[in-house]
């Protein structure tokens, strides 16, 4: 699989704010969907770390609203896995609308890997930082 991941999304009804535009929540609701399928493709669907009994929880969120996404574009998300530390990972975003290739927003997430029974961090495995491919920068 590439190291940068794309996830398509048409922005609809339900994802405007009262300006007509994407409201920001829908951006968190494209990064995780981006994040979650990304990780699915690397062979770490929810499942596989539900049955390890670790996984990812989010710490914080950045995101750069560059341009407004409306009612009908078109928006590929490219996300990666910018570093992989003892136990938290930084993903990063570009949304772009992909009728004029304008850059909409950048983000990055910042995830903890925990134990779901105790919510304590635990070290990345092996198995999963080796599912992903660092990408210290992108275009």
């Amino acid at each position: 699989m590439p190291a940068i991941f794309e996830w398509k999304h048409v922005v609809v009804e339900r994802d405007l704010d009262d300006l007509g535009h994407a409201n920001n929540i829908s951006y968190l609701h494209w990064m995780q969907s981006a994040a979650l399928a990304h990780s699915a493709a690397q062979g770490w669907p929810v499942e596989a770390y539900q049955s390890l009994g670790h996984g990812w929880v989010v710490r914080s969120h950045h995101i750069e609203y560059l341009s407004s996404a409306r009612l009908g574009d078109e928006i590929v998300i490219r996300t990666f896995v910018a570093n992989m530390r003892k136990v938290t990972s930084l993903r990063r975003f570009q949304m772009i609308r992909l009728s004029d290739a304008a850059v909409v927003a950048r983000a990055e997430t910042d995830w903890a890997f925990i134990e779901y029974a105790t919510g304590t961090p635990k070290r990345i495995p092996a198995e999963v930082i080796s599912a992903f491919e660092i990408v210290a920068e992108a275009a």
